[in-house]
Formats: structure tokens, sequence, C-alpha cells
């Protein structure tokens, strides 16, 4: 179903995935943003504190979307994954703003074959903050933002590991 030509019901399918990993962002950025601890990083906690609620506002844009197409908004996020490592925790975050980048760019172009324009927009407003994410989450990690990952690559591993490579 990743191909521009698809129905409103497989739209709606594919936002109600969408939807669960933004329920997904707002319950891990809820949890890390209170447990990481130590003064290296306040700074990341205070700012995944906010990430949690740009994440319930990315959450009520879809769930409307799913609404106006004629869908049900879901009620269940994608699993959590929790550590007591902060540097897993952050690139943990790191990996799933790379995959919803990669969703919604794909989003977007189903949305503009569909003749459905407003969703475009919205995924566009949305896709503006994600990558904001993903630049905060590299600068905590102190590397470059990975490149953002291909609907295709969405199979649970991480691109993650042993990247490094430092910031400018």
């Amino acid at each position: 179903m990743t191909g521009l030509n698809i129905t409103r019901e497989q739209m709606i399918q594919l936002l109600n995935e969408d939807l669960a990993g933004e329920y997904q962002a707002i319950i891990a950025y809820t949890v890390y943003s209170q447990v990481l601890k130590g003064a290296a990083y306040t700074d990341i906690a205070r700012e995944l504190e906010a990430h949690a609620g740009e994440e319930l506002a990315h959450a009520i844009k879809i769930a409307k979307q799913i609404d106006y197409l004629g869908g049900m908004p879901c009620v269940t996020p994608k699993p959590v994954k929790t550590s007591n490592d902060p540097v897993e925790m952050l690139r943990a975050d790191l990996e799933n703003e790379r995959k919803t980048v990669g969703r919604y760019r794909e989003r977007i172009r189903q949305a503009e074959a569909m003749g459905e324009f407003a969703l475009s927009e919205t995924l566009r407003a949305i896709i503006l903050q994600e990558q904001d994410h993903e630049i905060d989450l590299s600068a905590a990690l102190d590397i470059n933002v990975p490149p953002a990952i291909k609907p295709a690559e969405h199979n649970g591993r991480s691109h993650l590991k042993g990247n490094h490579a430092s910031r400018r």
C-alpha cells in the first residue's frame, strides 16, 4: 500500500498507523523527559517535554484528517521502547522520528495523487516539526542528522547503531 494510487479507505488505514506512531511518540517523550537524569541531559529533557506537546498536536491533526475522510481514529499506540540508558532512549526517539518523516513524505505524495491537498499541507506542517525533533535529538547524541527512512525500510532494525559521526 505504499503506491501513489490508493483508495480513501487505504489512506484512512495508513493514517491510523501514523496516528498510532504519534501516540507512541507522546508516550515516549513524556516518559523519557522525566527519567533522563544528570546535568548532561537537563536541557534535552526539557526539550523532550516540549516535543510531547507537539506530538499531541500532530495526533489531533491526523485524527481530524481521518475523521474528515470518513474513518475512525485508532486508540492504540505503537509499542514504546524503554531503557535505563539515556543514549539508547534518545536513539530510539531519533529512529522513530526518521521513520515518521519517511512515512509522511510518502503520505504527502499519496494525498496529492488523491487530490487531498489539505491533507498534504497538514502533513507538510507536521514534517517541519518532526525534522526539528530529529535535529534536537541528533544534537543531543552529537551526531549528524541521518537521512529519512524510506517506507520500505520500516522493518524494525535500527539504522543508527554505530553512527557516531561528529556534528559540525
